[in-house]
């Protein structure tokens, strides 16, 4: 067998019997629990919450948490692929920096556009040749180039704000389509088949799981790893430059503390979903139910008026649930 089909064989997409699976191994996907999860979340929001499960109230919801969704996605074939990227928040927020200058120096709106894409790629490829050129581990990396894109947008910004954006990011970051879903919501879900089609459904997908399971072996098969890694943290970058524009627009201002925390708020979603931290193993649907997990969860806490703080308990518990869940079915099912 060749690390091709090794690759692809350890991910979940192995080909199995078609006989009926018992409800305990259904249980024990991730998947499956997170659609559990979701579905109490949203009986018991109905239940304490009169208007929780209003639809209009809950597309609304979805704005607060679209852009850093977005990040999450990268975020998960770097995880699979045995990196991982810290810098996104601080991508995002000098992006954002430099939309702001753009704006200043008389750049169209449509400029604006491109000049936020341009910059979180930028930064997305210094991560991506520091730690595939210079062999530095990602995680040291991008702790410190987060501290360097913030630091760079603080200088940049100090104690004052960009504002006055046009009219155009107002139109991206508040606007609706059909006035029902958030636009900001729409274009995650469009991002979210793309990465699907992109990890689940072809050669590139596949050979970043063989790259998560095995790097070694990836490598003896004629895989360019590091090509493949520098391609997933410039990825990560201009999809930290989208958001930068989606959520400039939906705030209307530039200020230096803008998305401070999202990386990990994005990490979590990723982890939650089922994406395995030592690489390898994951799926884009754990990752889209984990986040409208924490999104309906998150959104429930703002109706009741609680504290955010409380949403930090509940975002540790459901991960000690769903990691440990799964261990524990295979643990009764060994027993017996």
């Amino acid at each position: 067998m060749n690390m091709m089909s090794e690759g692809v064989s350890s991910s979940r997409y192995t080909i199995q019997d078609r006989a009926p699976r018992p409800l305990s191994a259904w249980l024990k996907q991730w998947e499956s629990l997170l659609a559990v999860l979701l579905l109490i979340v949203l009986a018991a929001g109905g239940a304490v919450l009169p208007n929780f499960l209003d639809p209009q109230n809950l597309l609304d919801g979805t704005s607060n948490f679209s852009e850093k969704a977005m990040i999450a996605l990268p975020m998960a074939l770097l995880i699979i692929c045995r990196e991982i990227d810290i810098s996104v928040a601080g991508i995002l927020a000098l992006s954002s920096v430099a939309m702001g200058m753009a704006h200043q120096a008389g750049v169209p709106p449509g400029g604006l556009f491109v000049v936020a894409l341009a910059t979180g790629t930028l930064c997305g490829c210094v991560n991506g040749l520091l730690v595939t050129v210079f062999g530095l581990p990602s995680i040291v990396v991008t702790i410190g180039t987060v501290s360097l894109f913030r630091g760079l947008a603080s200088v940049v910004l100090g104690d004052q704000a960009f504002t006055g954006y046009p009219q155009l990011l107002a139109d991206w970051g508040q606007g609706y389509v059909f006035d029902l879903v958030p636009r900001a919501f729409v274009i995650f879900l469009l991002l979210t088949v793309v990465f699907a089609v992109l990890l689940h459904g072809t050669r590139w997908g596949r050979r970043i799981f063989a790259i998560g399971n095995n790097p070694l072996a990836a490598r003896f098969a004629g895989i360019r790893v590091d090509r493949y890694r520098f391609a997933l943290f410039a990825l990560s970058g201009l999809i930290s430059g989208l958001a930068a524009f989606l959520l400039t627009g939906r705030i209307g201002s530039t200020r230096p503390n803008i998305a401070m925390g999202w990386e990990l708020e994005a990490i979590t979603m990723v982890i939650l979903g089922g994406v395995a931290i030592a690489g390898g193993s994951g799926t884009i649907a754990g990752v889209l139910l984990a986040v409208l997990t924490l999104g309906a969860v998150n959104y429930g806490l703002a109706l009741a008026n609680l504290p955010g703080i409380v949403m930090t308990i509940v975002v540790g518990s459901l991960l000690l649930v769903t990691i440990a869940l799964p261990r524990l079915l295979n643990g009764r099912q060994q027993k017996k």
